[in-house]
């Protein structure tokens, strides 16, 4: 995923004007209130929320992904013949009036694979973000979870304002492409008020197309709609594995739900406790910890980038200036830039195994050829694919809504409103956590510049007293969601509640990394319930030298 997705800064909406903490409770005075709007047949929010509980999803095969979510084939069936399906679940549009509009989420399930006694429930997973497709992503990642089919139905689904779950849209025929905006200005006003003009015609288009949805799609939001899911399939307790931003949901959702918390794994986890900017400043140490780590294990294997980790980081910093000044050209007619180089930097450090393809990336671009590194931003998601040139990235129309989305959620939750000279006051201490990732990073506090939603939050609620223990899983190497937010989780969620288990590897996250420790321990919490012991600590296989 893009550096820029990677950041989770969704906060919560306050609880203090929402419903109660349940579905099915409604105070004595809702009840009151509820009964005198049921005269004349006007439907009530107890009645709604009945309604929403009872309902049964059509469940069919699933076809293939739409542009929304990001288009490709549709799934096939599992090794055991077993086939995905999809169904959509109605949701009230404004849980503050459940009565009102609805509006359809997305489901995607694979039914378990054990037999009616050894199942549990249904595991419900989110994958990150925010902004990335439940439905699209599951079945691809499905042989990393075979295990646990043995007592869960795997489920997912697209997020409210994702996918096709009332996706949030900004297209706007005047907005230039992103390849056409400086993700980190370093030339004067001209390209700083470049920036912060994309930003605010981008909010505006955002409302002119997808007004209605707009404010409604916070994580407290998704958070209620995840216990409508757990509802509508049956379970007595959410089951829950949440990746990246996935974990700031599950975080909410507990807080919210504590006792309806089941068995709930988080992974990467994001710090609950920051602000946007704040945030934005750790994930700099983290992209430029991971770096070093990446230059360490480079300059072992005698690569051409240099014999020392400085080196290596020395020459990734001015190569990047270079082609900030001056972009290399790609055989397709498009070039290499400077943020298109850290944006391939950033997306190969999300997982170990990328580190020989960017290797040889930056040692073909520092010999002035851009193609590798071009083919591996195209692989990994950070440049657009399909199109003759990289402008073809400004054209919202053809692409999934991720981006879109992640601006989105991340803009209704969050209520830190920087400036341009917030930015510049606080652009010294981005610098000195890295020079290379630190100005891009440091410039995504003015995504929500001129945003229509007012922000939740600060930061979001997570505390869940008396809820289930949640097992927390940090991976010291990791960048996007640094080591530190695992404790800072467990702390705020409160006492027997947030249980650690640490990594000491690479990348974001630490399931999908293969890790066996990391995956045993999960596994037995979620299909057995056997937590792993205080201070357990799982450690990486070095990849191979040589290669």
């Amino acid at each position: 995923m893009p550096t820029a997705r990677a950041i989770s800064t969704a906060v919560l909406l306050s609880t203090a004007t929402l419903l109660a903490s349940s579905l099915t409770a409604c105070a004595p005075a809702d009840q009151e209130r509820d009964r005198r709007r049921g005269t004349g047949g006007t439907t009530t929010d107890a009645q709604a929320l009945t309604k929403l509980r009872d309902q049964s999803p059509h469940w069919k095969p699933c076809t293939a992904p739409s542009a929304a979510q990001g288009g490709g084939e549709a799934p096939a069936a599992l090794p055991d013949g077993t086939r995905w399906q999809c169904a959509t679940l109605r949701t009230p549009l404004d849980w503050k009036n459940p009565s009102g509009e609805s509006m359809d989420l997305a489901l995607v399930r694979a039914r378990s694979s054990g037999t009616p006694d050894d199942r549990i429930g249904s595991l419900l997973f989110n994958f990150g973000g925010p902004g990335g497709s439940g439905v699209a992503t599951l079945p691809g990642l499905a042989p990393d979870y075979e295990k646990l089919r043995a007592r869960y139905d795997l489920v997912s689904f697209d997020p409210r304002g994702v996918g096709d779950s009332r996706g949030v849209h900004c297209p706007d025929a005047g907005l230039p492409a992103d390849d056409e905006v400086d993700d980190a200005p370093d030339d004067g006003t001209d390209e700083t008020d470049a920036l912060l003009a994309f930003n605010r015609r981008t909010a505006a288009a955002c409302e002119k197309n997808s007004g209605d949805v707009l404010p409604h799609v916070t994580t407290t939001e998704t958070a209620r709609d995840m216990d409508l899911i757990r509802q509508v399939l049956g379970d007595d307790a959410l089951h829950y594995f949440g990746i990246s931003y996935g974990t700031e949901l599950g975080g909410v959702y507990a807080h919210l739900f504590p006792e309806n918390v089941g068995r709930a794994v988080l992974d990467g986890v994001v710090d609950p406790t920051r602000t946007l900017m704040e945030e934005a400043l750790a994930q700099a140490g983290g992209f430029q910890l991971a770096f070093e780590h990446f230059a360490a294990w480079c300059a072992r294997q005698g690569c051409a980038l240099g014999t020392a980790v400085q080196d290596v980081v020395d020459l990734a910093v001015d190569l990047e200036a270079r082609l900030d000044d001056t972009p290399l050209p790609t055989s397709d007619g498009g070039a290499l830039d400077g943020d298109e180089l850290v944006a391939a930097i950033s997306g190969a450090l999300y997982r170990q195994d990328y580190w020989p393809a960017l290797r040889v990336g930056l040692e073909a671009a520092a010999d002035d050829n851009a193609e590798v590194l071009q083919d591996l931003a195209e692989e990994l998601g950070q440049r657009p694919s399909g199109g003759d040139t990289p402008g073809d990235a400004g054209d919202r129309s053809t692409r999934s809504n991720e981006d879109d989305a992640f601006r989105a959620i991340t803009c209704d939750d969050s209520s830190n409103r920087y400036t341009v000279a917030d930015v510049r006051a606080r652009l010294p201490e981005f610098v000195e956590a890295s020079p290379l990732f630190g100005p891009g990073l440091a410039w995504t506090a003015l995504t929500c510049a001129g945003w229509p939603v007012p922000g939740a939050a600060e930061h979001p609620e997570v505390r869940a007293p008396g809820a289930a223990p949640v097992l927390l899983v940090g991976n010291t190497g990791d960048p996007a969601t640094p080591y530190a937010g695992a404790a800072r989780m467990a702390e705020r969620l409160g006492e027997k509640v947030g249980v650690e288990l640490t990594y000491r590897g690479e990348g974001h996250g630490a399931y999908d990394s293969g890790n066996t420790c990391v995956q045993d321990a999960v596994d037995a919490y979620l299909l057995t319930g056997r937590l792993p012991g205080p201070g357990t600590v799982c450690e990486a296989e070095p990849l191979p030298e040589g290669k």
